[in-house]
């Protein structure tokens, strides 16, 4: 396991609030931050690695915007034609109508000022200045498994995918993925029949879902999960978006897997991005005489985890734990025990340190025995008890 991990949660949309004291007598609004961070992020040629640039220099996004053309070329990768663009942004912007547009469409619009922003990607070197999303993202989602792989998938690949985000989404993780053909699809239908929950990360406007048949699948992720993109949600699926949304796919994930890739597959940008980000990267094996093995088996021989199982995943893992923050902003870590639902936690509360038989189990959660049989298959993934032979069982 990558020891760098970040364990923190996201919060629910679309609350929109600010983390600091924006309501306070002379300070700017909520309604003004969203306003000026809008307007930066839609002056072309501002990308993510610009903003933060520019943040880093100035403050806020209001900051920026109000700044003199000459104050603004003393950053780094900005030159008078964007010194120029940025200074008439305030004007020459429309923000109030990409507002209007996506208050009509269910759209959140999340800047890192807000709390409904993932904080794992607050994590990332270049996060994104301003992040549109539909659905909910929530706490649990910050135990999240990105998989991605190649659009061109076999019958294998898909399989494989599929059966990976099932068992993965049963032990409480999160499917993260891109909505594009092949793998990327079905990692989220996966997800959505084992009743698990699934982000996906576009590399176009949340209007404009490519590819097109996938818009039914992009509603269910949005009622199971949610659908983000930095992109204004009109936005066209331009080539150059999708190597850097895929940053935001690992950006959200404690790791990334693999599944197919050729040796120019966009899944190896995105595995690393994860290992720039200090995510755990995996890989699935695949026939040596299949071009879409290759991209795997090179990251395999470069140290990814090998994946033959949801239970790899989660063995590298180590035991799932959350993290919030107090009241005095520490990080909290939590036990995965809080994740789980009524049911996993009444068939856990019936296994004690001691072995403990199916039998007993059964009798005392007043369950069925096939429901105690699966449910006790979830907590074991979940690495919350432990098989001490057929029949018996025991909390880890």
């Amino acid at each position: 396991m990558n020891p760098s991990h970040p364990r923190t949660s996201g919060e629910p949309l679309p609350e929109q609030s600010h983390d600091d004291s924006a309501g306070s007598a002379g300070a700017p609004t909520d309604e003004d931050d969203l306003h000026s961070a809008l307007r930066l992020a839609m002056v072309p040629g501002i990308g993510p690695r610009l903003t933060v640039a520019l943040l880093d220099r100035f403050g806020t996004a209001a900051d920026v915007l109000a700044a003199p053309p000459s104050e603004l070329r003393g950053v780094q990768g900005i030159g008078r034609k964007l010194s120029q663009a940025i200074a008439e942004a305030r004007e020459q912007v429309d923000a109030d109508s990409e507002i209007e547009l996506c208050r009509g469409a269910g759209i959140a619009i999340l800047t890192p000022r807000t709390t409904g922003y993932p904080r794992l990607l607050r994590e990332i070197p270049d996060p994104p200045g301003v992040l549109f999303a539909r659905g909910a993202v929530e706490t649990r989602d910050s135990l999240a498994m990105a998989i991605v792989g190649s659009r061109h998938a076999t019958p294998y690949g898909l399989a494989t995918a599929e059966r990976l985000a099932g068992s993965l989404a049963r032990a409480g993780l999160t499917i993260v993925s891109g909505l594009a053909r092949g793998i990327d699809a079905a990692a989220h239908r996966g997800a959505l029949a084992a009743g698990g929950r699934t982000i996906a990360v576009l590399g176009s406007g949340l209007l404009n879902i490519y590819p097109p048949e996938h818009k039914d699948l992009a509603e269910e992720v949005v009622a199971h999960g949610a659908m983000l993109s930095e992109a204004p949600p009109r936005s066209q699926p331009l080539s150059g978006a999708f190597p850097q949304r895929n940053r935001l796919i690992s950006g959200l994930s404690l790791g990334v897997i693999v599944v197919e890739a050729s040796n120019h597959s966009g899944a190896l940008i995105t595995a690393r991005h994860a290992t720039e980000q200090g995510r755990d990267v995996f890989a699935v094996p695949g026939r040596v005489d299949s071009r879409m093995s290759h991209g795997c088996h090179r990251l395999i021989r470069d140290g990814a985890k090998l994946v033959e199982s949801a239970e790899d995943v989660l063995e590298e893992l180590g035991p799932l734990v959350e993290a919030t923050s107090d009241a005095d902003g520490q990080s909290v870590h939590h036990p995965a025990e809080l994740l789980l639902n009524d049911l996993e936690r009444q068939v856990l509360a019936a296994i004690g340190i001691d072995p403990t038989t199916i039998d007993q189990v059964v009798s005392t959660s007043a369950l069925p025995t096939p429901q105690v049989l699966s449910t006790v298959s979830v907590l074991e993934m979940r690495h919350l008890v432990r098989r001490v032979s057929g029949n018996l069982v025991a909390r880890v």
